[in-house]
């Protein structure tokens, strides 16, 4: 009897809790930010550079079916999201080769971000996704109160990781830059 109300005690709390996170989500704008790093064993080059191959992301972002890029500076991307199918497209509004790359969406989810490559050590290199995103719809809203966004962030990386280690260089390479979204070769 007594394990019963503790564990009906703890689903109230949680449902509590919930609430609150809820609560606090949908009067803040419903505006989410995510950060995450993660180390990587390849030089700065071969980790920006794998980063460029935007068609590659679904062999290490699980959510991602396809990213098509559009031209130098657009991608249009197709992934799940809190289980249903959504299609965007985003813009590259900066591009920094070994540094950094920042984008924004246009339309769909609402997102920007930037992931920026750093040298931590000869071939080694800390790779750090920031991102401010709207979640949409209740479920995406729960999914972000229990942390969806940034477990799938870290796991991200670490497919990142784990993909450009194997291989042990990048697959490809795109030598422009991007400076308020006009692309220069």
């Amino acid at each position: 009897m007594l394990g019963k109300l503790i564990t009906l005690g703890a689903v109230a709390y949680g449902g509590v809790l919930l609430s609150r996170k809820l609560k606090d989500s949908m009067s803040s704008g419903s505006l989410s930010e995510v950060e995450s790093s993660m180390e990587v064993d390849v030089p700065v080059r071969a980790a920006y550079d794998q980063w460029t191959q935007f068609a590659e992301f679904p062999q290490f972002m699980a959510s991602v079916e396809k990213v098509q890029q559009l031209d130098d500076t657009h991608l249009r991307w197709n992934a799940k999201v809190a289980g249903k199918a959504k299609q965007w497209d985003a813009e590259i509004t900066e591009q920094i080769p070994d540094q950094r790359i920042a984008w924004r969406s246009l339309n769909g989810p609402m997102s920007i971000g930037v992931v920026t490559f750093d040298k931590v050590a000869e071939g080694r290199t800390r790779v750090t996704l920031r991102m401010v995103y709207g979640p949409q719809g209740l479920d995406e809203r729960i999914g972000d109160a229990f942390g969806a966004m940034k477990l799938e962030a870290k796991r991200n990386l670490l497919n990142f990781k784990q993909m450009i280690e194997r291989r042990g260089r990048e697959s490809g390479a795109w030598p422009g830059s991007v400076d308020g979204s006009a692309a220069q070769h």
